[in-house]
């Protein structure tokens, strides 16, 4: 069971470093405390953000932060193998699963990450050829020499978690879900995840509202501009709420590095909203009553 490993909120660092803010050290450990402080204990990485850097740039900053490793956890992905200056061996974007690499690309991350464990290691995306037995002997090895805890996937449908999970448990799918891309309520991903006790995580949790200008987007400020005062809360937190208020206990990887925004998401956690609330703001979203 995961349901309480991570924090209720998780910090994504996608953006932390060359693929986004470009953070030196001293902001990397700023914005680590702050997470801290706030309740959010839980970091997100991959192997290829920032270009196969980020995870370095994470790891020599939480060197010097005092941070207690207890006090924290930490994610991680492998398997893309992306185009770039770091790996120009890559001539096509491509997936990767094979034993050795999944074990060489958790202790790069290990090493990257100056820590002796992740607690849970993700493979980013499904591959066609991904063999799971292949793959469970990577994560047994990896559970035994206790350099990660637990194991998961990214963007995998229900049938894909499936084959991987008659050969290793899976306790983690972490999927794209929001207000403006729901369809893993209407799928089976989330039922399925229900069905399995599979903690749900999802990114980029604020979808398309505030990056669109679109007739969707504009009906759905609208809406939360109905509810603003009712919660006191702003829009990006009823976004928050309304995902957190799914029965599958979902957690939000929040990819700002804008301190307050944190914050607030944090204080979305806090928020519960009514039932016919919820369900005005879905109705938003579609641009038509639910069925």
């Amino acid at each position: 069971m995961t349901k309480n490993k991570y924090s209720k909120v998780i910090a994504g660092t996608m953006t932390w470093g060359q693929w986004g803010k470009q953070l030196d050290k001293k902001a990397f450990i700023q914005l680590m405390h702050h997470c801290i402080e706030n309740q959010i204990t839980t970091f997100d990485h991959a192997d290829i953000y920032g270009d196969y850097t980020t995870e370095a740039q994470f790891g020599n900053a939480f060197a010097e932060s005092n941070i207690n490793r207890d006090n924290i956890q930490l994610i991680s992905k492998c398997g893309i193998q992306y185009i770039g200056q770091t790996r120009p061996e890559n001539q096509v974007k491509h997936y990767n699963y094979s034993k050795d690499y999944i074990i060489w690309s958790t202790e790069q991350s290990l090493k990257n990450l100056k820590t002796d464990y992740l607690d849970l290691l993700l493979l980013h995306r499904p591959s066609p050829l991904l063999n799971p037995e292949e793959v469970a002997e990577a994560i047994t090895i990896l559970k035994q020499q206790g350099k990660i805890k637990d194991f998961g996937v990214s963007n995998f449908t229900a049938s894909q978690t499936d084959l991987l999970s008659k050969h290793t448990a899976v306790s983690v799918n972490q999927i794209e879900f929001s207000l403006t891309q729901h369809t893993a309520m209407h799928d089976g991903i989330l039922d399925h995840m229900q069905l399995n006790n599979t903690q749900p995580m999802c990114w980029s949790p604020l979808g398309s509202v505030f990056r669109e200008d679109t007739e969707q987007t504009r009906r759905i400020h609208k809406q939360l501009g109905v509810l603003l005062q009712k919660y006191n809360a702003t829009e990006d937190q009823l976004l928050l709420a309304w995902i957190l208020k799914h029965p599958a206990n979902i957690k939000p990887v929040v990819g700002t590095t804008n301190t307050k925004r944190l914050t607030d998401a944090i204080a979305a956690s806090h928020i519960t909203l009514e039932l016919e609330d919820w369900f005005s703001i879905l109705v938003a979203s579609q641009g038509h009553k639910v069925p």
